[in-house]
């Protein structure tokens, strides 16, 4: 028996799903995994996109490597994409947004550039990775939350972490 629950925290880059994560995770004492990271760490890439100018991400891998840890509990997930995860994986999925001329900024200052800082935005926009959760998870355990100020993540990680709570009187924890 798992003893928490699975989060998923997913978006568009530079929505402040890291920043999020990482509260929630000294927060909650739930175990925050950044996809990212993990990958870097484990050097699961595939390949190069020379002009977005970052690795392919090799999925599989990924997912073998999570495979375990997510049958534990007690995981926060952050990572933007979201359709290869397993829908067992997660107890419940938020998808961070940000109002454009925010995430345009943002991006700008970590030197995102041309076609890499047009994409994202322009993702965002189309509401690409909010569509590609609500196509990948049942539409109750999807969540759409507002991320473009720091009053947005205290209630964000507020919300958050009653429904940790909740999910862990519901499930005996």
């Amino acid at each position: 028996m798992k003893s928490g629950p699975n989060v998923l925290i997913t978006g568009t880059p530079g929505v402040g799903k890291s920043t999020l994560a990482q509260q929630l995770a000294e927060q909650s004492g739930l175990e925050w995994i950044c996809v990212g990271d993990l990958a870097k760490d484990n050097n699961f890439f595939d390949g190069y996109d020379d002009e977005r100018d970052c690795p392919f991400l090799d999925e599989d891998k990924v997912i073998d490597e999570l495979e375990d840890m997510i049958e534990e509990g007690n995981k926060i997930i952050d990572y933007h994409g979201c359709d290869f995860f397993p829908e067992r994986f997660f107890d419940i999925v938020f998808v961070l947004r940000t109002d454009n001329t925010v995430l345009y900024d943002r991006l700008s200052a970590r030197g995102y550039l041309g076609k890499k800082l047009e994409d994202n935005v322009e993702c965002e926009i189309m509401n690409v990775l909010r569509d590609e959760a609500k196509e990948s998870y049942p539409k109750h355990l999807v969540h759409e939350l507002p991320s473009n100020t720091t009053d947005d993540l205290e209630s964000n990680l507020e919300r958050i972490l009653l429904w940790i709570t909740a999910w862990k009187r519901d499930n005996g924890c």
